[in-house]
């Protein structure tokens, strides 16, 4: 059968064609609070003695880093040795709109972070975050080094324009409208409805829609595309509401004043200074990326203390750079490398400043 017949063929079975299984990597539950959920992947023969936690977007399902069978970070740094784990947000519900940045950023990582530094021999774990789960990851290690083996972020929002200098993205531009009332959003919904967001992120490219749907048609012929393009798809329509109360201090501190890159953001009352990491750090960006752009995540290299520092800007986009099947020859072993080049530093804290008597 040709390309045009299995296309026309695919594209009338759409509608029937079975479900993509997506998020199906063996894993247990090693702990649970609330609506989240710490999850370690089946280890299958550990060769690296830190284990790793990901921290993917607080909107997003984490599923989207372990996909599908063959395009699944998650699947494939189990199959390379690691020993790694996941935060699943879970669903936020009514009761969560009081939840703040610091109980998100501050508790619920550093409980996550400390129960995955357990199972490695230092008490320590590598971070990855993802996009927002990035920017959690940064602020958190600022203030909470002692389980950090190292920081790795992929299009991960640091710097936010404006008093930051550099030219504003789409999304700080509408941020800083004055008739954006995120004060008056928050009290009316509570949680910041999905929907909303997902809107937001439509019209940073209005015409995406309509390229999905030619390069669906144009690849049609190909099950492994459509399996892949219809997970990915799963995936981009299953969002999260966010906590509002933490949404709030997100919009207002992060985006409108930009204090992590200002230096004058605290998580807990303790200031969250981008100089105060110390740890081997890996920023990646992507050329492509309409959400997060180059400067945005190569402040973080620029700003923190650590002499093992390095930015890396890669082709793609902001989803597909990473879960693609490209992804698995361009992106991951890079991960990969990144953290068995550094699996038996112990990465010392720097040491206290005098205190004056």
């Amino acid at each position: 059968m040709n390309r045009w017949s299995l296309r026309a063929q695919n594209l009338g079975a759409l509608a029937v064609r079975p479900k993509v299984p997506v998020g199906v990597t063996p894993a247990d539950v090693v702990h649970a609070e609330n609506k989240w959920r710490l999850l370690r992947y089946r280890p299958r023969h550990l060769r690296f003695k830190t284990p790793v936690l990901l921290v993917p977007s607080l909107i997003n399902r984490h599923y989207v880093l372990d996909l599908m069978p063959g395009k699944s970070l998650a699947e494939w740094l189990v199959e390379r040795g690691h020993d790694v784990f996941v935060i699943d947000w879970g669903t936020p519900g009514d009761e969560d709109r009081y939840l703040t940045f610091d109980d998100i950023c501050d508790r619920y990582i550093g409980r996550a972070l400390r129960k995955a530094a357990a199972y490695g021999p230092s008490g320590k774990a590598h971070v990855l975050g993802y996009c927002l789960g990035g920017t959690l990851a940064v602020i958190h290690a600022a203030v909470r080094p002692e389980h950090v083996a190292s920081l790795l972020c992929i299009a991960a929002p640091v710097k936010f324009g404006g008093s930051a200098g550099g030219q504003d993205s789409l999304l700080e531009a509408w941020t800083r409208l004055s008739t954006f009332d995120v004060n008056s959003l928050v009290d009316a919904f509570g949680n910041v409805p999905w929907q909303l967001m997902q809107s937001a992120f439509h019209m940073l490219r209005p015409t995406m829609g309509l390229s999905k749907a030619v390069h669906l048609v144009d690849r049609a012929w190909s099950d492994e595309f459509l399996d892949g393009f219809l997970a990915i798809e799963t995936w981009s329509n299953d969002n999260v509401s966010f906590p509002g109360e933490c949404y709030r201090t997100y919009i207002e501190s992060i985006y409108r004043k930009d204090e992590l890159a200002m230096g004058t953001f605290a998580l807990s009352g303790i200031p969250a200074r981008l100089e105060n990491i110390h740890c081997p750090v890996f920023a990646i960006s992507f050329e492509h990326d309409s959400i997060v752009p180059a400067d945005s995540a190569k402040a973080l290299t620029d700003r923190v203390g650590s002499k093992d520092k390095t930015h890396l800007h890669l082709p793609g986009g902001h989803v597909g750079a990473v879960v693609s099947k490209a992804a698995a020859d361009r992106l991951w072993p890079k991960l990969s490398d990144f953290w068995a080049q550094r699996d038996d530093l112990r990465n010392a804290l720097p040491p206290a400043p005098a205190v004056a008597h």
